[in-house]
């Protein structure tokens, strides 16, 4: 592995000069090359007068195959969104249900995946949030779907993925992966784990704007799967602009077909911009890197009394017994650093723009108001 410049890396980072930010579970920071492409695209229009619209969406199929290189899959298995949540709706939407099937989650994930299900109980659907100690034995005959995060938000919890998927897969069963809070960080590998739908939506780890997004979806489920989401862009055909086709579309193969209307192009080149620094610094690098970090992260929690989870994630989520969390946060907020409290933890959740140093400013803070 080739040595990385972690202080040039940071440096791309212009928020960091003035906030010692281990939030980024909440949000990542944008790096300037992301800001700088969303500014050439909008010049680029300026300059052009759009004509060559067109081409932007050769631009967008450049950035799934930078996707496809990132998590293992082809170009064609990749649609944008603007979120995860998006991403759920269309498969929730485009499944047949019937009475008595059940959709598995775990407890305390992510208010996505505790609502959207919901929304079947009308088709008599039931919805089980087990315990993860609990999981494998909650998975029976009536079981459809399992909607998962990669990480959870609140504790940092990372399942077996891999393990899992071929206990399901083995069931018939299909796995939807919200990957939003681990993709940038940690690695993911499609051909390995083998979901049916992983969703990402690339403002945390992926160092993107809110509002750039994209899914994978298996080939096999594209076969079955029906759009919910119909525009111009739905029938095969549809770069023949000159004579756009009346009628219903007849879609195209490849998971393009999900997206219907035009892009957020803006948003795209700047998730693209984050991509390339991502590839050039290497996944193995980068997990390395923030692993590293959330376990120091964690030793401090408990030096300091916290009580914190076992685990390999890059979210630390510490309880402090008799200690209000939220105002912890906000107390340290005041001292222009930035953690988050999530349901009775403080969560920190270092990326790879931090450094040693972030970690110790944040030891001094917290150690002073304990």
């Amino acid at each position: 592995m080739t040595s990385v410049d972690w202080p040039a890396v940071r440096r791309e980072f212009p928020a960091l000069a003035n906030w010692t930010y281990l939030n980024t579970a909440t949000f990542g920071q944008l790096p300037r090359r992301a800001t700088e492409a969303v500014a050439r695209h909008f010049a680029h229009r300026d300059e052009l007068a759009c004509w060559d619209f067109l081409a932007w969406y050769d631009d967008a199929d450049r950035i799934r195959a930078k996707i496809a290189r990132l998590i293992g899959c082809s170009p064609g298995d990749i649609a944008f969104v603007p979120n995860a949540s998006t991403a759920l709706g269309l498969l929730l939407a485009g499944l047949d249900w019937y009475s008595g099937d059940r959709v598995l989650t775990l407890e305390h994930e992510f208010p996505n995946n505790l609502y959207a299900p919901g929304l079947l109980q009308r088709f008599g659907v039931e919805m089980i949030a087990c315990p993860w100690e609990r999981f494998y034995e909650s998975v029976n005959a009536s079981t459809r779907l399992v909607v998962l995060s990669s990480v959870n938000y609140n504790t940092g919890f990372a399942p077996p993925l891999a393990e899992l998927a071929d206990f399901l897969r083995a069931r018939g069963i299909l796995l939807f992966i919200d990957g939003t809070q681990s993709l940038g960080a940690l690695r993911f590998d499609v051909r390995r784990i083998q979901p049916d739908m992983f969703a990402v939506h690339g403002y945390k780890w992926l160092l993107s704007p809110n509002g750039a997004g994209f899914f994978y979806i298996a080939p096999q489920l594209r076969e079955r799967l029906q759009p919910n989401v119909v525009g111009w862009r739905s029938h095969r055909d549809w770069r023949n602009v000159d004579n756009l086709h009346h009628g219903a579309p007849e879609f195209p193969s490849t998971a393009e077909k999900y997206e219907g209307g035009s892009v957020s192009f803006a948003l795209l080149y700047a998730m693209e911009a984050s991509i390339d620094l991502l590839l050039e610094i290497g996944p193995e690098a980068i997990e390395q890197r923030v692993l590293g970090l959330a376990a120091a992260a964690r030793r401090i929690l408990c030096e300091l009394g916290g009580s914190v989870a076992d685990g390999s994630s890059p979210i630390v989520a510490a309880r402090f017994e008799n200690r209000d969390v939220s105002a912890l946060a906000r107390a340290l907020k005041e001292q222009r650093v930035l953690v988050a409290a999530r349901r009775g933890h403080l969560r920190v959740s270092p990326h790879l723009y931090n450094n040693e140093q972030d970690l110790e400013v944040f030891d001094r803070a917290l150690r002073a108001l304990l």
